[in-house]
């Protein structure tokens, strides 16, 4: 069973709409995440699951509604987005928290702008697979309870098998939602969205005079050490849009995301994103970007003068390059072995994103303190020769064991990914769970799933599934 709480329907009127999935015709389930069931306390059969999940019948408790956000997408502002295919079936309280559990590509709703609500079998199976990594190497993310096809088929290029993910998240709330209602000067929904997020996701806030203030600095910091440990992974999240920054600093909404393999600042995989807006690079500068989209929205609660707020916000917004560079040294002081603080290790570092143009992010890193298999990774090894010995002198003794620990030995290698998910299409799902496992446990070397794409694997690109 599944015990349903329905904080945000009860509390945010007037910020969702009601409205029940598409009911799957033929459903059948692909994946169940046992562990994350038993850790959310649902006691769930196959059968369960596969209904619940599907659309096919509704959990008791379930209040299916479709949230209400708007939302800069490539720099454009979209000012109504919303649950176009999804539906958040309700929340469930645990010791560790509130979670809601969503629906996606379970139909459509009023938000659906001409869309059909539906998502295909591969892009709900890549959800499932890097959301499973990024939570195994302690990202925060939202989670992935369940797959299901549906028995119905799609259109996108091609005709395709149908498919519903379950979605868990601490919260749905995004940086788009703030602005679905800012940018109608529904200034009373803007506060009770923020109380709703202290409440939620920063209860420590509560006591404060004035909570707003402190609740961007808080998502701020959040946000800050989040992009930075993407960019320690070579993950480009690819379509980095106001609407897909949740308030909570979860990852959300696995579309055309992809882990970089050969190190290239300016890598793209989305095939929309035709400017390179949300490149590897360019994460960082659209992290600052899109929480100043937040703190627009929140100006009227930071003080009665306008002036005086929005001095208040340019001063948190000023500190967003700085915060991010402390927590992305952080991460490579991890990555590199090293222990403690230098002076000389952002330096270190930046020289090594220098040296390592053109090989692989993943496996340099893991190979570091062996030299015989770090060389093959290179075409030119000059600058990797002179830079090793200054590493080796900063990072000391153990540092191959600290290396091993810090840096996955398995990532979802993007031929992989595609080689799972043809195959799960055409219905087998045995390379799937063969690639889940492995992710499942990124530190243990697994030679299948370790080393980069075979030649010939072309230039990859990646769709958004809608």
């Amino acid at each position: 069973m599944i015990q349903f709480d329905n904080s945000w329907a009860r509390d945010l009127p007037g910020t969702f709409l009601r409205v029940a999935p598409d009911p799957a015709p033929a459903p059948r389930l692909l994946v169940l995440n046992r562990p994350l069931a038993d850790r959310l306390g649902l006691t769930l059969t196959e059968d369960q699951a596969r209904d619940w999940f599907s659309g096919a019948a509704l959990p008791p408790g379930a209040d299916p509604i479709a949230q209400a956000y708007a939302g800069h997408q490539f720099g454009g502002f979209s000012p109504q987005l919303g649950d176009g295919r999804a539906h958040l079936l309700g929340e469930v309280v645990t010791p560790e928290g509130r979670f809601d559990i969503q629906l996606k590509g379970s139909g459509r709703t009023p938000f659906s702008r001409g869309g059909d609500g539906k998502a295909a079998i591969g892009p709900m199976l890549r959800e499932y697979l890097i959301s499973e990594f990024m939570s195994a190497v302690g990202v925060p993310t939202t989670r992935s309870l369940a797959v299901v096809a549906t028995g119905q088929e799609i259109w996108r290029e091609t005709k395709l098998p149908g498919a519903v993910l379950a979605r868990v998240a601490a919260s749905h709330l995004r940086v788009g939602t703030f602005q679905f209602f800012a940018a109608r000067g529904e200034a009373d929904k803007v506060k009770a969205l923020a109380d709703y997020a202290i409440a939620r996701h920063y209860p420590d806030l509560a006591q404060a005079e004035n909570p707003y203030l402190p609740l961007l600095d808080a998502v701020i910091a959040r946000q800050a050490a989040l992009i930075a440990q993407w960019m320690g992974l070579g993950f480009i999240h690819g379509v980095m849009n106001t609407d897909n920054m949740a308030i909570s600093g979860e990852t959300i909404d696995y579309g055309p995301c992809a882990f970089m393999e050969a190190y290239a600042p300016g890598t793209v995989f989305s095939s929309i994103d035709h400017q390179g807006r949300y490149a590897y690079a360019n994460q960082p500068l659209i992290l600052g970007w899109n929480l100043a989209r937040l703190a627009e929205t929140l100006v009227p609660l930071f003080d009665p003068s306008q002036d005086k707020a929005i001095e208040i916000a340019n001063d948190r917004l000023t500190g967003i390059a700085p915060r991010y560079r402390a927590e992305w040294l952080t991460v490579m002081r991890r990555k590199l072995g090293l222990l403690g603080e230098d002076d000389g290790d952002a330096q270190l570092a930046d020289d090594l994103m220098e040296a390592i143009q053109g090989s692989d992010w993943t496996l340099t890193f893991r190979r570091l303190a062996d030299e015989a298999t770090l060389r093959p990774l290179f075409n030119d090894f000059k600058k990797m020769e002179a830079w090793l010995p200054r590493w080796r002198a900063r990072a000391g003794y153990g540092a191959a064991q600290r290396l091993a620990a810090a840096n996955p030995a398995v990532i979802p290698r993007n031929h992989k990914v595609e080689e799972a998910l043809t195959a799960a299409t055409d219905g087998d799902m045995a390379p799937f769970h063969a690639l889940l496992t492995a992710i499942q446990q990124p530190f243990t070397e697994a030679e299948p799933y370790t080393l980069p794409a075979p030649t010939g694997f072309g230039q990859y690109v990646t769709f958004c599934g809608t």
